[in-house]
């Protein structure tokens, strides 16, 4: 049997009969650039994502960047974020001369651990980047009562999470100075290249970032500030718009999936519970869990990947692929050992439940058309793996 880590080619096929008219149309218009796909994406996405503006941009990479711009962050300025995530979410401070500082995991959900952040808040600190990693929320209230109590502007990286709810009902993204979003095909709501989303409730800054989109332009040919070519293609935001009535089901479908997994896993014996964070031998692969499952929120978790955690990692994988099975690795350097920040400075000792994260941690196929028969044949694996 053959389980791809991703399988996008079912997606379009569901709806290529939807797809290929509307990009025929783009085509024979030449309107490539912005324009009236663009601006329906924004309208329905703001909604969508409980806020009053939102930004179509070039990628989620530049939606982060944007956002700092739009701050005006720059050397010496420092900018507090997590050591575990994509690389994006530190790039964008470098690109700016201005320092990254990491804080480690939390080790139950992987996103950044509140309790670190103040005591590295400094004179210099210019904003707060939360990671909503995999799909599921950050803990806001905590990080929220902290950047109040020192004015720091909070940007929600939520490129892996849009329409993940946090405990309270709200959409991530919406919390923050701004929320920024990803378009990249594996996304749940994926584009057919790259894309990304800011989305903000202040008029100033609002305003301001569709300016900075365009080269900082306005009118034509006048330039106020120097932006950037961050605009998004018509292609790929029609793509977008014909896809966002599935989202919600497909968002539910890998809650579905996620199901099948724990439910597996602890019937082979391989897990006694979901969420453990230390090894034993009742929990030989560690569980992801979704922490607010319990609330009245729907969109508790997404699931744009499903993490578990093993232990001789590298060789399971390897055995998997033998046996048809695709995984990745999110993410297996924290920033914090990245040969291009050595010269930060950081101690290894830091950053515990990252470093451990990075050594263990192993993404399962999870994608909405993913059958019963293909994550039984996955997890049926994995403890034929273990149990040897």
């Amino acid at each position: 049997m053959n389980v791809p880590l991703l399988d996008l080619r079912q997606q379009y096929q569901s709806i290529k009969q939807e797809i290929e008219p509307v990009l025929l149309k783009i085509a024979e218009s030449q309107m490539l650039i912005l324009g009236e796909e663009v601006s329906k994406l924004e309208k329905t996405l703001a909604e969508y994502c409980g806020t009053k503006y939102a930004i179509g941009v070039s990628s989620g990479t530049d939606a982060l960047l944007m956002a700092l711009m739009a701050l005006e962050v720059g050397p010496g300025d420092e900018v507090i974020l997590p050591t575990y995530s994509f690389f994006a979410t530190a790039g964008v401070v470098s690109r700016l001369f201005a320092k990254p500082v990491f804080i480690d995991s939390e080790p139950v959900t992987f996103n950044i651990n509140p309790s670190l952040i103040e005591k590295k808040i400094t004179p210099k600190t210019k904003a707060i980047i939360p990671v909503h990693l995999y799909g599921q929320s950050c803990e806001m209230t905590e990080i929220l009562e902290i950047a109040n109590k020192y004015n720091i502007p909070v940007i929600e990286d939520a490129a892996q999470a849009i329409g993940c709810q946090y405990k309270n009902g709200k959409p991530v993204g919406s919390m923050g100075t701004m929320g920024c979003y990803s378009f990249y095909p594996t996304k749940n709501l994926g584009a057919f290249g790259d894309g990304g989303l800011i989305v903000t409730n202040q008029e100033t800054l609002a305003k301001k970032l569709f300016q900075m989109r365009n080269h900082g332009m306005e009118p034509k040919y006048y330039h106020k500030f120097v932006g950037g070519n961050f605009r998004l293609d018509a292609i790929q935001a029609a793509v977008l718009n014909i896809k966002f009535p599935y989202l919600e089901s497909w968002h539910q479908a890998r809650r579905n999936n996620a199901e099948i997994y724990y439910n597996e896993f602890i019937n082979v014996g391989l897990a006694d519970c979901i969420g453990a964070t230390e090894f034993d031998a009742r929990n030989k692969v560690l569980l992801p869990k979704p922490v607010y499952k319990d609330t009245e929120v729907k969109n508790f978790h997404i699931y744009n990947q499903f993490i578990i955690r093993v232990e001789k990692r590298d060789e399971l994988r390897q055995f998997l692929a033998s046996q048809s099975i695709g995984t990745e690795i999110y993410y297996p350097v924290p920033f914090h050992r990245q040969e291009c920040f050595a010269n930060l400075g950081y101690s290894d000792d830091e950053f515990s439940v990252a470093n451990s994260l990075a050594e263990t941690s192993l993404a399962l196929p999870i994608y909405p058309e993913l059958s019963e028969e293909q994550i039984k044949y996955v997890v049926n694996k994995i403890a034929e793996f273990i149990n040897q």
